[in-house]
């Protein structure tokens, strides 16, 4: 049987308890055994780390020590899946750069706060996206520095209404990618529970979780 882990908390703004009630329930009717925290001190636990399938991080800025982020970038590159959205799992420990070379990513800004943009997907045969059409959000539209080593699945274009020197730039929403063994999936949408309910995010984030998992 896979199991995921998910592990909550951190900043209050995203949510993170309800975002676990929108996807544990979901990986739980996929099969999946399914345990969740909310104290970093999991990652402490290497056998249970080791035996994971998924670990699924929802922690927004927050701390974490060496050795808690030794224990799951160990797991991970070890092969245990992990995936995530939005500052839940991109704007975590701000001054951990390992953990963020993981991830892929690092949120940075997101000018004019809660807009209206599109999402563009631009790869229409992985697994995550095939099928799915472009689609709208009214929400805060993620401003990353990100690896160029990434898998992009799918952007985002950038009006320069508050920031006009951005203005075109076109911005990776969705990518996946390896670390060690292990690999790892991120969504920048959802930084409200409500928008993870937009079905196409909803879908991006089911696929990216199976994929990502062992």
């Amino acid at each position: 049987m896979k199991s995921a882990l998910f592990v909550w908390g951190g900043w209050e703004g995203h949510q993170p308890k309800q975002c676990v009630d929108i996807f544990a329930p979901y990986l739980e009717a996929q099969g999946y055994q399914v345990e969740i925290y909310n104290t970093l001190d999991v990652y402490l636990d290497k056998e249970k780390m080791s035996a994971l399938s998924l670990v699924v991080p929802i922690w927004t800025m927050g701390t974490i020590t060496k050795e808690q982020e030794k224990g799951l970038l160990e797991a991970v590159k070890s092969g245990v899946g992990i995936a995530g959205w939005h500052g839940g799992m991109a704007d975590a420990f701000r001054n951990n750069t390992e953990y963020q070379f993981m991830v892929g990513g690092q949120w940075v800004a997101h000018p004019g706060n809660i807009t209206d943009y599109e999402v563009n997907i631009i790869d229409h045969d992985d697994p995550i996206t095939a099928g799915l059409p472009d689609f709208k959000m009214h929400s805060e539209q993620y401003y990353m520095h990100v690896d160029p080593s990434n898998k992009v699945l799918a952007t985002t274009r950038f009006g320069g209404q508050t920031a006009p020197w951005i203005e075109g730039t076109v911005m990776p929403v969705v990518w996946k990618r390896q670390w060690g063994q292990g690999r790892v999936f991120y969504c920048s949408l959802g930084h409200a529970a409500k928008d993870l309910e937009v079905p196409e995010a909803r879908e991006i984030v089911n696929r990216g979780m199976l994929w990502a998992s062992r």
